[in-house]
């Protein structure tokens, strides 16, 4: 069966690390490690850490100066020595049937190489959030997240992959930690997309992502922060994408990309028909190449079930 390493990172985060902690510990498929890296709270979570979880076998405790969470990320992994790593905020906290469930598309897909789930917003905010309101594998999604940088992902707490993906994703270049202080979640989903993983979203309901007043990036969602997330993400694609000699003439091969998703939804063909769009020479090609990109899911959409529809 596929191992799990659990990443719990915090930062001040003293009343929540606990039952995020516990949480992990509850699985009904237990993890072959908990790693709790502490990035240098001055909130004395430290000791609270050593003193609740320091005896405890099952938990390895990190704690060390703030470097951000990109640099929590990569020190957890470091220490991870199981086949798949799932990360987990620690204000957020998952269902005990979070790793069972996750757990059996990585034992049943070997060839899937990124799991993530959809959440249940709690706290200020009450609320289901998900990537599409059923469970979808989503192929290879390298072109269109260069192209058009699409998001195939979910905040940290429903994220998980497998090892060598996440030491993959995660070794960037020493001067972008600073860039990714917070939201270094994009490293992992724009990061995987770009260099090859194969990816599934599994919906679980087992996910609860809490909502308060001092979530790093939920809030401080201003035009500003949108912006500057977005202009470094572009420049970090790009280190990914320089790694594997990948440029705009990927473009050619997406409706290649698309045939490797076995039940694209609607949304999803649209997005490959603009791609389709983007190649070079004549743009009445390019209009049939894209209408023959959008035809089967079509025909497929309107034979399906009408709550098959609906979900598109």
């Amino acid at each position: 069966m596929t191992s799990f390493a659990v990443v719990i990172t915090s930062y001040n985060y003293r009343g929540f690390v606990a039952a995020a902690i516990d949480g992990a510990l509850a699985q009904t498929r237990p993890a072959a490690q908990i790693i709790v890296v502490d990035d240098g709270s001055t909130d004395g979570s430290p000791d609270y850490l050593r003193e609740r979880y320091g005896s405890d076998s099952r938990i390895t405790l990190l704690c060390g100066e703030n470097g951000g969470q990109l640099v929590a990320f990569q020190r957890g992994v470091a220490e991870a020595r199981a086949d798949v790593i799932c990360f987990l905020d620690a204000d957020d906290r998952w269902e005990p049937d979070y790793l069972a469930r996750v757990g059996e598309i990585y034992d049943s897909r070997r060839d899937i190489d990124f799991v993530f789930s959809d959440m249940q917003l709690f706290g200020d905010e009450e609320r289901w959030m998900g990537y599409a309101d059923r469970s979808l594998d989503l192929g290879y999604t390298v072109i269109s997240t260069y192209m058009l940088m699409h998001w195939y992902g979910a905040p940290t707490s429903a994220l998980s992959l497998r090892a060598p993906w996440a030491r993959r994703t995660l070794d960037l270049p020493e001067d972008i930690s600073c860039n990714w202080r917070l939201s270094a979640d994009n490293c992992l989903v724009y990061g995987a997309s770009v260099l090859g993983a194969r990816k599934y979203y599994l919906r679980t309901g087992a996910v609860h992502y809490r909502i308060h007043g001092n979530n790093g990036w939920w809030g401080k969602q201003t035009p500003s922060n949108e912006y500057l997330n977005r202009f470094r993400s572009r420049c970090m694609i790009e280190i990914y994408a320089k790694r594997i000699g990948l440029d705009a003439q990927c473009v050619e091969s997406a409706k290649h990309e698309l045939r490797t998703k076995p039940d694209p939804s609607w949304r999803e063909a649209k997005r490959y028909a603009a791609l389709a769009r983007l190649r070079h020479g004549s743009w009445l090609r390019n209009l049939e190449r894209a209408a023959s990109i959008l035809w089967p899911v079509f025909k497929r959409r309107h034979q399906a079930p009408k709550e098959l529809r609906d979900m598109d």
